[in-house]
């Protein structure tokens, strides 16, 4: 997926050293379940003047194990992510959850060690998530992309309440020639995935994504967006449980004109 060919930040030829290098942090599931969001991301980063690296030997940001209480493990991948990350400009994320680990808990698990918690501080200054970078640090205003859709936008919680991520992805969206964007009722209500939650908690889980699956469908929209894949996916599959006609994607493939592949969870 590297935009560059790169083994670290020295690599970065010359000619692009005027722009700011962002190294992007692909995520697991987009690695595994979803690489067009990968794709989707660095062209967004490319288009705006960035020059994009992604790090081989990048791995989980440590959120599952944080949730779950293994702060011992956690640390240790976050020891190693800062280790990998904090050579560049720029951290950018295709996810609010990911990115709000990145940048809210890294700092206070090296509470009670010092040199670490200047690194993971200066390390957590750098992170963004994807659509906030391109318009709060980038100043991107609107996009070249076409979409001849009714679209709508559920605000996942960790990027709206610990990053701020909300009018971010409206105002890109609205740029987009030919979409329209109908307002999802309770946009900021959970969705009912939370990682290991709807693990430990199926049924409350369950009835919380069934709520939004019906409040999806009130909108007549023809696809679901948002930030977070886990809650893309969760979302997708209680919609096709449901036999909702919706197709549920990343809004960065939306941003980013390539919505020529199937949506999330494949052909309706």
């Amino acid at each position: 997926m590297s935009a560059l060919t790169i083994n670290g930040p020295a690599d970065i030829e010359a000619s692009v050293r005027r722009r700011p290098t962002v190294a992007l942090f692909v995520t697991c599931l987009v690695d595994l379940f979803r690489p067009t969001v990968g794709f989707a991301a660095i062209k967004l980063l490319e288009d705006a003047g960035c020059a994009v690296v992604v790090p081989a030997n990048q791995t989980c940001c440590g959120q599952p194990a944080y949730n779950s209480g293994d702060r011992e493990d956690t640390r240790a991948i976050a020891r190693s992510v800062i280790e990998t990350f904090e050579g560049y400009d720029y951290i950018v994320a295709p996810s609010g959850s990911c990115g709000s680990t990145l940048k809210k808990h890294y700092p206070e698990l090296f509470a009670d060690e010092p040199e670490w918690y200047e690194r993971a501080t200066r390390f957590s200054a750098k992170v963004f998530e994807l659509v906030s970078f391109l318009a709060d640090v980038m100043g991107v205003e609107s996009v070249e992309a076409q979409l001849s859709a009714t679209v709508t936008y559920h605000d996942s919680c960790s990027g709206l309440r610990e990053l701020g991520i909300r009018e971010q992805p409206r105002r890109l969206l609205r740029s987009v020639a030919g979409l329209t964007l109908a307002e999802l009722p309770e946009a900021d209500v959970c969705c009912g995935f939370g990682g290991t939650f709807c693990v430990k908690y199926p049924d409350v889980s369950n009835a919380i994504v069934g709520k939004k699956a019906k409040n999806v469908a009130t909108t007549g929209a023809d696809m679901l967006l948002a930030g977070d894949l886990g809650c893309l996916m969760n979302m997708d599959g209680k919609l096709k449980r449901e036999n909702v006609a919706v197709e549920v994607r990343h809004v960065a493939e939306v941003l980013a004109g390539m919505t020529d592949k199937p949506p999330i969870g494949g052909k309706l």
